[in-house]
């Protein structure tokens, strides 16, 4: 018997389990299809921040910014175990691009975001505590500032948010490769392998939460849906012995790109780099280049390094944005791109109704109001059942 569903849902990234947690608790049925494992893409591989985005304050992207700083606080309470504050340092040299009162005056702006409060507090660091930020080399340095951002284990929370999802009846599928889907009415047919073994479903509608997977997912998907213009752009991160105590550190790298050093299972992480990335999302794999640009960050701003250290571990992600015609492949043109999700609906020529959704991009921090935004826009397609839960009081364990 093939069973039906309200919703179904293509990938267990992190906008994937938000969706299926938003559904489920509005009593909406649903299934999870997805192709490995929960946050076995880009939401294991992220520089696992729930942050409000300081530098995206240079772009203007002001909305964004607030957003994401509502989210931050909502995940410190929802999440207290997952999701930590920490104290962020940003050191400024005689060569830095971004000058101290540049950065004063955007600290100050972000605090205003943020509406306030302890968590948004900063500070310029004074000269006789710079001996205690964790061997930060100090020649040439003119000022450092301390701020407040949250740290997560981004596998750990997306894992949380699926149980969560699961808890309040979602179904969740893995192994489950989603192979084609026919869009109709009233509602899916959608086909897909698990363990092997061709299955089907039927679904009123369909999200496409794939991430870097999202021009496949689309691509098995009759009558054909028009694509968004999108470019994979690939981030690797490093993994190095060493543990740094104070906290995470913002740094300049010497392309302006910012670059996080931060502390992480007693370890230290460094990243992200941005390149274009071509290809099946499966194959993507730290490149030599990223590895030697983020280890150069690292001496740069911490001596200790210099003398070499052995690379723990490399990792790659990948993340959607907007394309950009004549940017392909230069890392500082990514520098003002909109962060925003893209949310696009597909519609059946027959009724008119939508039986599509697709989500562009995303961050992290933000999973949990796009999901809401999700729900949002179809809201006209799916049924209206009891609600069970509000998204914004479900503790995250």
């Amino acid at each position: 018997m093939t069973q039906s569903f309200d919703l179904v849902v293509i990938g267990a990234g992190i906008h994937g389990a938000g969706i299926a947690q938003a559904a489920a608790a509005r009593g909406i049925s649903v299934l999870v299809l997805e192709q490995a494992g929960v946050a076995s893409g880009t939401s294991s591989r992220s520089s696992k921040l729930i942050h409000g985005g300081l530098r995206y304050l240079e772009s203007h992207q002001f909305s964004l910014v607030r957003e994401c700083l509502q989210e931050r606080a909502l995940l410190l309470k929802l999440a207290p175990g997952l999701v930590e504050l920490k104290p962020f340092y940003i050191p400024l040299y005689r060569d830095t691009a971004r000058r101290p009162w540049l950065l004063y005056a955007g600290l100050s702006l972000y605090r205003m975001l943020g509406g306030g409060g302890p968590a948004m507090r900063f500070r310029r660091v004074p000269k006789a505590d710079w001996k205690n930020l964790d061997g930060l080399d100090t020649s040439g340095l003119e000022a450092v500032f301390q701020y407040y951002d949250a740290q997560t284990d981004d596998a750990a929370l997306t894992n949380a948010v699926m149980r969560s999802a699961q808890r309040l009846g979602a179904q969740l599928k893995t192994s489950a490769t989603f192979t084609g889907a026919l869009l109709g009415d009233p509602s899916n047919v959608i086909e897909y392998s698990h363990n092997g073994k061709s299955e089907t479903c039927r679904g009123t509608v369909l999200v496409n939460a794939a991430g870097p997977w999202v021009r496949e997912v689309l691509s098995r998907i009759a009558p054909a849906p028009p694509q968004l213009g999108i470019e994979l752009v690939q981030g690797t991160h490093i993994l190095l012995p060493g543990k740094l105590a104070q906290g995470v550190y913002y740094v300049e790298a010497t392309d302006s790109r910012v670059v996080f050093v931060m502390p992480w299972k007693e370890n230290t992480l460094v990243g992200t780099t941005e390149f274009i990335f071509r290809g099946n999302p499966a194959d993507v794999a730290p490149l030599p280049h990223e590895v030697a640009y983020l280890t150069d960050t690292l001496c740069r701003y911490f001596p200790r390094y210099r003398s070499g250290a052995p690379i723990l571990d490399a990792i790659a992600g990948l993340r959607v944005l907007p394309g950009r015609n004549g940017t392909e492949g230069k890392a500082q043109s990514f520098h003002a791109r909109s962060r925003e999700t893209v949310l696009q609906l597909h519609r059946s020529e027959q009724s008119g109704r939508s039986r599509l959704l697709t989500v562009y991009g995303g961050k992290l921090t933000t999973y949990r109001l796009t999901a809401e935004r999700v729900m949002a826009r179809l809201g006209d397609e799916l049924p209206v059942r009891a609600p069970l839960a509000d998204t914004r009081h479900l503790e995250l364990i």
